[in-house]
């Protein structure tokens, strides 16, 4: 069973940066597609970022395109998530997710395994 916990949230003014990170443990990594799913209060849980197993292919949300940037190291077990140039509208739990299934998309439903978030909030 894979399980994952995300890291490095935290409280940034706008146009800051963060970096976040996920850990997985159990199954085997390079076997996973990886992604990044953000949720704000109120609001649906929408996609950010997906990477496949390889790292040759990744989706991006439009609002984000430029300023994140998802990656994945197979040696550590671990994917991460660079924010840069951070906006208000980028507040919300961060939440990690992962799907052993040859297919790889960037819909939330395709995603099996989920961490419990990481909150970032940025600050105008």
């Amino acid at each position: 069973q894979v399980q994952l916990a995300e890291s490095g949230g935290g409280l940034v003014q706008a146009g800051g940066s963060l970096r976040l990170s996920c850990a997985a443990s159990g199954g085997t990594f390079s076997k996973l597609n990886m992604g990044w799913f953000r949720q704000a209060p109120g609001k649906e849980r929408e996609f950010v970022a997906v990477m496949d197993r390889t790292g040759e292919r990744t989706f991006y949300r439009d609002s984000v395109k430029g300023r994140f940037t998802i990656s994945r190291d197979n040696g550590k077990n671990t994917v991460t998530l660079q924010m840069n140039s951070l906006k208000p509208e980028d507040t919300a739990v961060y939440i990690c997710a992962a799907d052993e299934d040859y297919g790889f998309g960037y819909s939330g439903g395709l995603y099996a395994y989920w961490g419990q978030g990481t909150q970032v909030t940025v600050s105008s």
